[in-house]
Order: C-alpha cells, then sequence, then structure tokens
C-alpha cells in the first residue's frame, strides 16, 4: 500500500486546530513540525515545570497530514479549512510515501556508533563491534539522546576523559538517560537523571534496567522533595544538562546550585556562537570555558570554587 502526505504552512493561531481537523476530515496521521528548521529562524519549543508551551507548534509551522493515496487530498484540505473557520484554504503541497518494510528500513538508519576512545552505542538488533568497550544498548525512541547528535557525544566525551569513581552524578534534561547511564558505566556512584517529559522518565529506566545501570530518574518535582531525602546538601560532583541555550540561561541559578563545592557543571545543547552568551548567565555562580567543539555545537565546562556560594537552588 501506498500513502499520499499533503504539506501545508500555516500560522502557529491555526496549527493545532488544523491538524485536528485534518484528523477529523480523513487523514490517517498528522504532525506539526517547525517550518523554519534548520535555519536562523529556528524556535525550539521547552518548557520548565509550571511554564510549559500552551501550544505544540512554533510561529511557522508546518502541518504534515497523511493520507491514502486514493484519497481527495484537495477535499481534505477544504473539508478543514471550513470546519475552523478560514475564509480560504491553504494552499499545500503532496508527496508520495512508497510501501516499505519500514521495521527493516528503519533498523537499517541505525547502526552501531562509536564514540570517544571506547564507547559503543549498540541498537538492540546489532551486535557489539568490540564487546570489551563500554556498551550501551539503546534502540532510537521517544526520548532525545542516542548518541547520533554532536551535544550528546560531546557530554558522552567529556565523561570518559573525566571518570569519576563513586562520585555522583546527576543528568538534568536527561531524555533517553543516555548520560547518566556513561557516568554509571564509568564507575559514578549515586546517579540520578531528571526531565519534564514523563516519557523521557519511562523510557530512561526502561534503558537503564537493560543496560543494568541503577539510576534514579525523576520529573523535577519528584527530584526536589528525593533530592533532599538522598544528598545532605542536594548537590553532585558532576551536573550535566544536554538542552538548549536558551532553557540553560534560564535554570542557571538552580542548575549552579546543584553543584558540589569543587565539583564540575557540564552544559551542551548550545552553539559556538551562543556560547559567551550562556557563559554570561552562569558568571555570577560559576566560571564556564568552552571544553570542545563539534560541528557548530560546543560542550562548556567549569568547576565550581570552594569559596563560591550558589545564590539559589530552586528545584
Amino acid at each position: 500500500m501506498s500513502w499520499t502526505e499533503v504539506v501545508i504552512e500555516i500560522a502557529r493561531a491555526n496549527a493545532e486546530a488544523l491538524s485536528d481537523a485534518l484528523m477529523e476530515a480523513g487523514a490517517l496521521s498528522v504532525s506539526v513540525e517547525d517550518a523554519d528548521e534548520g535555519t536562523d529562524q529556528e524556535q525550539p519549543l521547552f518548557g520548565e515545570p509550571g511554564m510549559e508551551p500552551a501550544e505544540a507548534a512554533w510561529e511557522h509551522s508546518r502541518v504534515v497530514a497523511l493520507t491514502d493515496v486514493d484519497a481527495d487530498q484537495a477535499a481534505i484540505v477544504a473539508e478543514a479549512a471550513a470546519s475552523i473557520g478560514l475564509a480560504a484554504a491553504p494552499a499545500f503541497t503532496t508527496r508520495a510515501v512508497a510501501d516499505e518494510d519500514w521495521v527493516r528500513l528503519t533498523q537499517s538508519q541505525f547502526a552501531p556508533i562509536h564514540i570517544g576512545k571506547n564507547i559503543w552505542v549498540v541498537p538492540s538488533w546489532h551486535a557489539a563491534p568490540d564487546p570489551s568497550a563500554l556498551i550501551l544498548e539503546l534502540d532510537p525512541g521517544l526520548a532525545f539522546g542516542t548518541g547520533s547528535h554532536p551535544t550528546t557525544r560531546l557530554c558522552m566525551e567529556w565523561l570518559e576523559a573525566h571518570p569519576a569513581p563513586g562520585k555522583s552524578v546527576l543528568d538534568y534534561g536527561c531524555g533517553s538517560g543516555i548520560l547518566a547511564m556513561v557516568a554509571k558505566k564509568l564507575g559514578a556512584g549515586d546517579v540520578a537523571g531528571v526531565d519534564i517529559d514523563p516519557q523521557a522518565i519511562e523510557s530512561a529506566r526502561e534503558n537503564a534496567l537493560r543496560n543494568r545501570c541503577e539510576i534514579d530518574y525523576y520529573l523535577p518535582d519528584d527530584f526536589a522533595v528525593a533530592a533532599k531525602a538522598q544528598h545532605a546538601t542536594g548537590t553532585f560532583d558532576i551536573v550535566v544538562a544536554n538542552i538548549l541555550s536558551s532553557p540553560l540561561k534560564l535554570m542557571a541559578p538552580m542548575l549552579s546550585g546543584r553543584v558540589a563545592a569543587g565539583g564540575a557543571l557540564i552544559l551542551s545543547g548550545v552553539l559556538a556562537r551562543q556560547a559567551e552568551e550562556v557563559a554570561a548567565a552562569y558568571a555570577p555562580f560559576i566560571t564556564l570555558g568552552v571544553w570542545a567543539e563539534q560541528e557548530g555545537w560546543v560542550a562548556l565546562h567549569g568547576v565550581l570554587g570552594s569559596d563560591t556560594v550558589p545564590l539559589a537552588r530552586g528545584q
């Protein structure tokens, strides 16, 4: 069987409503993307507890609807537009989606990934290229972090270059849990991961179980309670956060406050051109510098001096 995708570019105000209307009009599935993805106008969506985005859409959105190949795409779009009160049906393009063995095709796109000196991220359908290496069995899923993105690799390479046997590690914005698992397999003691997405927490817990790593994963509110119970100071020897520059800047007081005296803070998800402004946001708490750069992305690193007192901890 073959399908046809209908692609519509539309303003944020109508993106969600149009998506729902397209489903009602006969689309098989609908997704919303950032039409400016990959450009300087790209707008990452993020949210902290209590500040989640009101809409899963962008200022300039792209709505992609999957339909049967024999469906009347023009009629579906017209019906959807009329149902939400648009004066006219929006312009759209179509593209063919050929029938494939989707499982085999997807698996073929994810081969083992070699990271740093001795780390391999291996999907479950592959054999480990080097069984003596540090092996992470990890399948692509709903949560970010498979080792394919430069920011994830940068953080993994930092952890490999700075092993901390027995030390405590916090992975904030943990996604799939990959960074926490690297730290644990390198000998870290207490390791915790935090993410605002319940699906990410579920995925991280499953991945940790599969990789035989004892790691505690939390939503932010649960972590605030657990950190006080399990850590006298609520701080960690190593704090790593691979998110994006905007939320990292907002979280500067909180993340800095989670670093123990003499401990290290590692940040990524930061473009090279954003490094100075991110470092400036953390300057009142900890001095950060660029540790390494890959493909235009950087990892920032700093050590909290014993005479430095963080201003706030928050969650």
